[in-house]
């Protein structure tokens, strides 16, 4: 299926690896120019190098910055100021008790799982609603509806991403500019095997048998009791990005393997 995403410009936040990595990728396969972005400068640039291996002559921008931060997304923004499609991908997340989390991870939490978001979107919001075109696009989590207690900070932020997208839609109307939300489930990122493989060596039970126990353990409403990978996750995310999925607005998409037991 043609995408129609030929030419069009996309910016992905977070995308040395993982999930955000997947959708640039996809991105660069349907033609689009890519912009990448991360942190650390040399994992970014063996990303877009990698990028460029996968789709040779595929048109690809590194912007190495920190959009958790006030300067980190200025810098993004003077790199990338014009966009079609703005993936806000970036996020943290870790596993500790809620008592265990200050303040300050709190508001590191805020900074970079939701006002990154912000900040972007402020800039692009409305320069696509002036070309009556353009998507924006925010990875949330199955979290965000299924509360996770071990790590109640991203929980939270991620349920503000919700808001955020759904409030932004509503500035969108009767316009072609959409703006939604993801809600991937567990997926097996290059973080995800890494956890899976020390746990295989420390305990000799082979990925496939801690896979099988996770989901039974922990996600026992999964209906697909795997991880997804994170092409899954990016295939939904292409969609939504494109011309086909104009009618999708203000729009909270689930991509978790039914781990979340509603209707709606």
């Amino acid at each position: 299926m043609d995408l129609q995403l030929r030419g069009r410009t996309a910016l992905v936040t977070g995308s040395s690896a993982g999930i955000g990595y997947a959708i640039a990728e996809g991105f660069a396969r349907e033609g689009a120019k890519v912009v990448v972005n991360g942190r650390d400068a040399e994992r970014l640039g063996q990303a877009r190098e990698r990028l460029l291996a996968a789709v040779p002559g595929a048109e690809v921008t590194g912007v190495v910055a920190d959009v958790g931060t006030a300067e980190g997304a200025a810098a993004v923004i003077e790199a990338a100021p014009e966009v079609d499609v703005l993936v806000n991908n970036v996020s943290s997340f870790e596993l500790r008790p809620f008592a265990e989390i200050s303040d300050e991870e709190w508001e590191r939490y805020f900074r970079t799982n939701v006002l990154s978001g912000v900040r972007l979107s402020r800039h692009h919001l409305d320069r696509m609603l002036a070309r009556n075109s353009g998507r924006i696009l925010f990875v949330s989590s199955d979290a965000a509806v299924d509360m996770a207690v071990e790590m109640l900070h991203y929980s939270v932020t991620k349920t503000a991403t919700l808001a955020l997208a759904r409030g932004l839609a509503e500035l969108t109307k009767g316009t072609r500019v959409t703006v939604n939300a993801v809600l991937p489930g567990p997926t097996v990122t290059e973080g995800v095997a890494g956890m899976l493989d020390g746990a295989s060596a420390q305990t000799g039970l082979t990925r496939d048998e801690l896979e099988a126990r996770f989901f039974a353990e922990n996600r026992p409403t999964s209906l697909i009791q795997r991880f997804a990978t994170p092409d899954e996750v990016a295939n939904l995310v292409l969609y939504l990005a494109s011309p086909l999925a104009a009618i999708t607005n203000g729009a909270a998409v689930r991509a978790e393997g039914g781990v979340v037991r509603s209707v709606l």
